[in-house]
């Protein structure tokens, strides 16, 4: 079996950055130790080692949109963030559809009896690993198959389930303003 390019993948948070990255085979996320943010410049730096000590090829990044599909607020912020990433690390940034990662992980989190004290940073952790295996799952659109070339940055596919399943799937206790920081 052939070996497919790593990707390295960002749940962006203002005061945390949940990562995950996939295995040589492009079948799994694992997730990484959640970096904790300093600044611009710090943060890229790190994610830029991170990503070649990895052997990363990609940084999939997850883009922010309201339960409608429109881009939401913050959407322009990460977008911003990708850019200068992109150009630090000279490795395709793609973009993902991230609606419901967080709550979902939160979710999870919560199943397994831990307190909102302990969930701190692996909300943002298992965020970046559903975001990945959403991502690997849909087989990886935005990238080529040989060497992980981005043949569209503008990669925005809806992964996760829509509006309308929303409470058939158990988000109806959804994270609060400022759950997630």
């Amino acid at each position: 079996m052939s070996t497919k390019p790593r990707i390295l993948a960002l749940d962006l948070g203002r005061k945390r950055i949940g990562l995950a990255i996939s295995d040589g085979l492009g079948i799994t996320a694992q997730g990484l130790p959640t970096l904790e943010r300093t600044n611009i410049r710090a943060d890229i730096g790190g994610i830029y080692h991170l990503a070649t000590d990895r052997e990363a090829r990609a940084i999939l990044l997850g883009l922010p949109r309201t339960l409608r599909g429109d881009e939401a607020r913050q959407a322009n912020w990460v977008r911003e963030f990708g850019a200068r990433l992109e150009k630090r690390s000279q490795m395709p940034v793609v973009y993902w559809d991230e609606r419901l990662t967080s709550v979902e992980a939160e979710r999870v989190l919560r199943q397994e009896g831990g307190d909102r004290l302990s969930m701190k940073g692996k909300v943002d952790r298992l965020a970046a690993v559903i975001l990945l295996q959403s991502y690997l799952d849909a087989g990886c659109p935005g990238l080529s198959a040989t060497g992980g070339d981005a043949l569209d940055n503008q990669t925005e596919q809806a992964a996760l389930p829509s509006e309308s399943d929303f409470g058939e799937w158990g988000f109806e206790d959804h994270l609060q303003p400022g759950d997630r920081e």
